[in-house]
């Protein structure tokens, strides 16, 4: 199961005990995936329609709970190459129960691109509505490969409306097209964590701070192992070009030809050619701190460099 339809399947169990809360749930689901039928003389109908079972499950009880008309349901199966398709459909039929359901929603004649404003009067009411709008179609990626929510909807309107609620909550949505729809999103981990906060997801938050936490270990473990990665390197590449400069004095000059201090150095680098400068330094007689080894052996590179 993906981390969206864990998101959803949590979400459906969130049963606001008051009407006004359900019914502004239910007003931003049906603003994504609902409409409205058969005006030219066939029956009036309110229909639901989604391919996800989580979404269908909520609407459904959402409508059956806040509206005083029979709300029915079907799932019908689209069979293809790779086995089928279901889509699930949630309905409210006749013309007195479809204007029932359009005076809940407080519209008049047909169902609009945004929720009304009676249904957004305090932070609940807007807590339902973004989790009604995710439900319907919102999307998260997994959290173990990166962190990137959004909602993707096809009238300007709808997502002028989802940014203006996410504002309400201090979060700071932005929007990109994307074929025919606009997709309002979140990518910083801050404000996913805390639009999950708000829409009531509180298992999926415990399980995308896991996540981040767990992402954040690794990304410093692997940065410390790449910095001790590359200090090594470099120590090898300097203690490689070092031993080259000695071997190099050593043939044109000899070794006796330099300062005492120079040559205990360079025969103690040629002799340990893996080891640090701290560690060369507690070798030399009397020891000498791991700058005082790098004076030396730097003198030396000067003479290697006027022999060649």
């Amino acid at each position: 199961m993906s981390f969206t339809s864990q998101i959803k399947e949590e979400l459906t169990k969130i049963v606001s005990p008051a009407r006004g809360v359900r019914l502004a749930e239910l007003a931003a689901m049906t603003v994504i995936c609902g409409q409205v039928t058969g005006d030219l003389g066939a029956e009036k109908e309110f229909t639901f329609a989604t391919e996800n079972e989580f979404v269908a499950r909520k609407c459904f009880t959402l409508a059956q709970k806040s509206l005083k008309v029979y709300v029915g349901a079907s799932v019908r199966v689209h069979k293809n190459k790779t086995g089928g398709k279901r889509n699930f459909r949630v309905f409210v039929a006749g013309e007195n129960a479809v204007a029932a359901v359009l005076e809940a929603l407080k519209e008049e004649k047909q169902l609009p691109v945004r929720v009304h404003s009676l249904l957004c009067k305090d932070s609940e009411q807007r807590r339902a509505v973004l989790r009604g709008y995710f439900l319907a179609c919102g999307m998260m990626s997994d959290p173990q490969k990166g962190y990137h929510l959004e909602l993707a909807v096809t009238d300007r309107e709808t997502a002028e409306q989802i940014l203006s609620l996410m504002e309400s909550f201090s979060l700071e949505g932005r929007t990109i097209n994307r074929k025919n729809h606009i997709v309002v999103y979140l990518k910083e981990g801050e404000g996913i964590a805390d639009f999950l906060k708000v829409i009531g997801a509180g298992g999926a938050l415990l399980a995308f701070e896991s996540a981040r936490v767990y992402k954040d270990m690794r990304g410093r473990v692997n940065r410390k192992v790449n910095c001790e990665a590359a200090n090594i390197q470099k120590t090898v590449n300097a203690a490689t070009r070092q031993r080259e400069d000695i071997l190099l004095v050593e043939k044109r000059r000899g070794l006796s030809s330099l300062p005492k201090e120079l040559s205990q150095v360079a025969a103690l680098r040629l002799e340990y050619p893996e080891a640090s400068l701290e560690e060369l330094g507690k070798m030399c007689e009397p020891p000498v701190g791991k700058s005082g080894v790098n004076h030396r052996l730097r003198r030396i590179g000067q003479i290697a460099r006027e022999l060649s």
